[in-house]
C-alpha cells in the first residue's frame, strides 16, 4: 500500500521554546553569573583594598572605631618611612626590599638559565632511566623548606653562607630549579624536533639548532614559568628568616614580619611596606603579560 509523502510526515506543529524566552534564560544566566563573579572578586580583593587604604591613612584613621572607609585624611608618610630613616637616610625596609630584588633576580635568572638547557635535554635525548631521574628531581620540591632548614643551616655554618646573599641564591636557585625542568620539558615537548633535524641538516650543530630556532620558540614558557620561580623567590620566608641575621642581608618578608610585635603596632607602616613588596611581582608579570598568556595556554591544542 502507498504512503504519500503528506501522510508520512507530521504536518503537527513543533513544540519549540520561543526565540524570546531563550535570549530571556540566556540573559537571565548571564547576569547571574556576572553577579557571583562580582562577589567573588568583592571577597578576594578586599584584603588587597583594606590593605592598600590602610597604607595611605593617617594614624588616627587607622584605629578609629568603627573602621573608616570612604572618610579618612590620605597622606604619604607610611610610604615615606619605608624608604626614609626616622633620623635620615635609608631605612632597614629599603634595604631589605634592595635584597630581595637582587636575591629573586638573580636566583631566577640562575634556576631559569641551568634549568632550559636541562629539560631540552630531558625532553631531546634517550637518557638512561629518564623517568627514575625526573622523579627524583621532582621528590626534592615533596618536603616543605621548614623539613630541611636545620640541615641546610648546619651545612651552611660549615662552609661560612650563614648570613649572605650568595646563600639565599643558592638555595632559591636549587628549590626553582626541579620546578623548572618539569615546567620547561612541558613546553620543550610541545615544540617539534623536526626544526632541529632540519637545522642540522643545514650545516648547524646541534647546540646552534636549539639557539637558533627552538629557544625562540620557548620564550613564553620561559616567561611564565619565570613568574612562578620569582614569586617563590620573593615571596620565601622560612629560608630568609633561619639563614640570615643582620639588617644588610635579610630580605623583605622576615623585615615586614619583624615591624609586627611589642605593645602598638604601626599598621600603616605594615600596610604601606606590603604594598611596595607586593608591586614588582606586579610589574614583572604585566611586563611579560603577553609571554605569560601564551606561556600558560601553550599545549593547550594537540596537534
Amino acid at each position: 500500500m502507498a504512503v504519500s509523502v503528506n501522510e508520512a510526515v507530521s504536518t503537527g506543529p513543533v513544540r519549540d521554546h520561543p526565540p524570546g524566552a531563550r535570549r530571556l534564560g540566556g540573559r537571565s544566566r548571564s547576569i547571574l553569573e556576572v553577579a557571583l563573579l562580582a562577589v567573588l572578586a568583592v571577597v578576594m580583593l578586599f584584603p588587597v583594598l583594606w590593605m592598600i587604604e590602610t597604607s595611605i591613612k593617617e594614624n588616627r584613621d587607622v584605629y578609629a572605631i568603627p573602621a573608616k572607609f570612604v572618610d579618612f585624611q590620605v597622606t604619604s608618610e607610611h610610604f615615606k618611612d619605608v624608604f626614609v630613616a626616622s633620623g635620615g637616610g635609608r631605612s632597614a625596609l629599603s634595604v631589605s626590599f634592595l635584597n630581595s630584588v637582587l636575591v629573586a633576580g638573580v636566583s631566577t635568572v640562575l634556576a631559569t638559565v641551568l634549568g632550559v638547557p636541562a629539560a631540552w635535554a630531558y625532553s631531546r635525548f634517550a637518557v638512561k632511566a629518564k623517568k627514575d631521574q625526573l622523579f627524583f628531581i621532582l621528590s626534592t620540591r615533596f618536603m616543605p623548606p621548614v623539613v630541611v632548614v636545620v640541615p641546610i643551616f648546619l651545612m651552611y655554618r660549615q662552609v661560612g653562607l650563614i648570613d649572605t646573599k650568595l646563600g639565599l641564591i643558592l638555595i632559591y636557585a636549587a628549590f626553582n630549579l626541579p620546578f623548572t625542568i618539569w615546567m620547561m620539558k612541558g613546553f620543550v615537548d610541545e615544540v617539534p624536533a623536526e626544526y632541529e633535524d632540519a637545522a642540522m641538516l643545514d650545516g648547524y650543530t646541534r647546540l646552534q639548532a636549539f639557539w637558533r630556532f627552538t629557544l625562540p620558540l620557548l620564550v613564553p614558557g620561559i616567561a611564565a614559568t619565570a613568574v612562578f620561580a620569582l614569586i617563590f623567590s620573593w615571596n620565601e620566608f622560612v629560608f630568609a628568616i633561619f639563614l640570615t641575621s643582620s639588617d644588610n642581608v635579610r630580605t623583605a618578608p622576615p623585615a615586614i614580619a619583624g615591624l609586627i610585635g611589642g605593645t602598638t603596632v604601626d599598621w600603616g607602616l605594615v600596610a604601606a611596606a606590603s604594598v611596595v613588596c607586593a608591586l614588582p611581582v606586579f610589574v614583572f608579570a604585566y611586563l611579560v603579560r603577553k609571554h605569560l598568556v601564551a606561556g600558560v595556554t601553550l599545549g593547550a591544542v594537540r596537534r
